[in-house]
């Protein structure tokens, strides 16, 4: 087995992707006046699980820049919010442990974060293949706006996914090749990525 580190014309195209993600999300939250600023949250204690080996390996791109105590440090707490949030899911409770990579409400790793870390606030769709379409109402806060703007008009923006979706699985096919079809799904916590290390090549 060997690790699976990002070539720099898909660190880049990956990058870009993230820097759309963005601008779609502040298009949104601009049109509904919809702010993080001041939120009682931090939607860092989420439990969000992440799909896609080109995220764990960008993720690891930039665990790496980190010094060798800051590294030792978040995997000591990544080994402890695993713990307890497997407490919490044998409880049949959502966990809403603080993720290891925060520290004082803010992320480390705010430039690596992946998909649904950024995504994560405003409403969105997912429009399937068969044509159903999935809806995610955002944030409990961005909810609450969104209840209050429905007195005026029924037609509120959302952000759509599914191209955004498409393009990092065309991006991870490039990354993996023929082998992605062979190698285990992913379906792990940031906690678990940082605890079972960089992802490797079957």
């Amino acid at each position: 087995m060997n690790e699976i580190t990002l070539p720099d014309d898909i660190t880049v195209e990956l990058a870009e992707l993230y820097a759309e993600m963005e601008d779609r999300y502040a298009e949104v939250a601009a049109d509904l006046q919809f702010s993080c600023t001041d939120c009682p949250d931090n939607c860092c204690d989420s439990y969000f699980q992440h799909h896609t080996y080109i995220e764990w390996a960008y993720l690891w791109k930039g665990l790496k820049e980190l010094s060798i105590e800051e590294l030792e440090e978040i995997t000591a707490k990544a080994a402890s919010y695993k713990k307890q949030s497997g407490v919490m899911l044998i409880r049949g409770e959502l966990p809403d442990t603080m993720c290891p990579l925060n520290r004082d409400g803010l992320c480390r790793l705010y430039s690596h974060r992946l998909m649904i870390c950024r995504m994560h606030g405003v409403p969105a769709t997912l429009t399937r293949p068969d044509g159903k379409v999935l809806s995610f109402p955002g944030c409990f806060r961005c909810q609450e706006l969104v209840e209050q703007k429905k007195e005026f008009s029924s037609n509120l923006p959302s952000m759509e996914r599914v191209e955004l979706f498409k393009r990092l699985a065309a991006l991870e096919m490039r990354l993996l090749g023929g082998q992605r079809q062979a190698m285990p799904k992913v379906k792990m916590t940031i906690a678990q990525m940082l605890i079972q290390g960089p992802p490797q090549r079957a």
